[in-house]
């Protein structure tokens, strides 16, 4: 099954959810900033990550943003400043 590339992004409002959110991205992907993650994923992975994360928010105050930047090998990034190291294309244990 092909790997995609996603930047997730989250805003959660209490901290008891932004925790166990955070945790859940952990699984998933690598840390970017503090609360956006770059996660190399297949789709059923995927619907995995966004099921256990919305079970967590409260859709009325929290927000995730989900965007596909195509095959694992073509996403591009620019950095300024310092950034940490992306994932690198291997495979990844869950």
């Amino acid at each position: 099954m092909a790997r995609r590339r996603f930047l997730i992004a989250y805003d959660i409002a209490d901290p008891k959810r932004l925790r166990r959110v955070c945790k859940t991205m952990e699984e998933y992907g690598e840390r970017l900033q503090y609360s956006v993650f770059i996660c190399d994923l297949s789709r059923s992975e995927l619907v995995h990550a966004r099921q256990q994360f919305e079970s967590e928010m409260n859709m009325g105050q929290d927000s995730v943003v989900i965007v596909d930047l195509g095959d694992v090998t073509s996403a591009r990034f620019t950095f300024v400043g310092q950034h940490r190291p992306l994932p690198t294309t291997d495979s990844r244990i869950v």
